[in-house]
């Protein structure tokens, strides 16, 4: 089984209070991921703490670099460490406290200690991971995540460098199927959650609509128009989603019937972004049919409805 070891970059612009929350997991309770175990919680643990706030940890480091900012700049950097679940299977604590301080070694070098504000591993969903969070500041004092991350190319070379300093540690770590290599996105999850909350709100919206009748009809048409009005621009963001990763996975069909002789040659992590990708069109296309199956009067209205909010913004 592949024992592949996983890092990625997920910049942020703005405010990383919702980012914090999750991170130091200051919620009781986590409706928006249902994998999170709260009773495991208590097992997470920091290898960097953060000192005060994200946002006072982010601000003081610009400010303290002298950094021209503007309001389209990337100012966070939420780094995630992983590996593939097999890898963690056997591990003890002390290993899988090792993996992640190895990771932070690695990180430390490339983009500088004192720019990485938080580190914080995470036991208490199904795969032990951890969320780095740095400040990408140049050497000479400027605020550069494009400098720092780069393009595909020096994402890939990223990719490379992680591998040759963890495998040093973990001989049996492998080196994980990048995305720039293989023409292939990756799918957040977030997106996939999208389509879970879709979903659900379809599934209401449509008991609402079997539920009319003489007696409830204006009644239950203005909830199911409330009820689209959020649904709507909710479904819009999310087809632009599937658009842009239909675009990122051109190669898609071709790969279906190759799946069996990838399944022969161990190429796992392909086959499961391929998988992703189908599960992601098939959201998409039951949504676009509960869409389609909308009477055409309440469709033009919540249509009317969302054309008028969109003039008087």
């Amino acid at each position: 089984m592949e024992q592949y070891a996983i890092m990625r970059f997920a910049k942020h612009k703005g405010c990383v209070g919702a980012l914090e929350a999750h991170h130091e997991r200051t919620k009781a309770k986590y409706a928006s991921n249902p994998n999170i175990n709260t009773e495991r919680s208590k097992y997470n643990f920091h290898i960097i703490k953060s000192k005060t706030s994200y946002r006072k940890e982010v601000d003081s480091r610009i400010d303290a670099a002298g950094c021209r900012t503007r309001k389209d700049s990337v100012r966070y950097i939420d780094t995630i460490i992983t590996a593939s679940p097999i890898f963690f299977k056997d591990k003890s604590k002390e290993e899988r406290r090792k993996f992640f301080e190895t990771a932070v070694a690695f990180l430390s070098r490339k983009i500088g200690r004192e720019n990485i504000f938080s580190a914080v591993v995470h036991l208490d969903e199904k795969t032990p991971h951890m969320h780095l969070g740095f400040v990408p500041i140049t050497k000479d004092g400027r605020l550069s995540a494009k400098e720092i991350i780069g393009n595909r190319v020096q994402l890939t070379k990223w990719q490379d460098d992680f591998f040759k300093h963890m495998v040093k540690s973990f001989p049996d770590i492998e080196r994980g199927e990048s995305a720039s290599r293989t023409g292939r996105k990756h799918i957040p999850t977030r997106v996939f959650k999208q389509a879970v909350k879709l979903t659900r709100q379809a599934a209401v919206i449509t008991e609402t609509l079997n539920s009319i009748n003489p007696l409830n009809t204006g009644k239950k048409k203005e909830e199911i128009l409330a009820m689209l009005n959020k649904f709507f621009p909710s479904m819009e963001n999310f087809e632009t989603q599937v658009k842009k990763y239909r675009r990122e996975n051109t190669l898609l069909e071709k790969e279906k019937a190759a799946l069996a002789e990838k399944a022969k040659a161990g190429e796992q992590l392909g086959i499961k972004e391929s998988l992703n990708q189908s599960k992601l069109q098939s959201d998409y296309d039951i949504l676009r049919r509960f869409v389609d199956s909308l009477p055409d009067e309440i469709l033009q209205q919540a249509k009317l409805s969302q054309k008028t909010k969109y003039m008087e913004r």
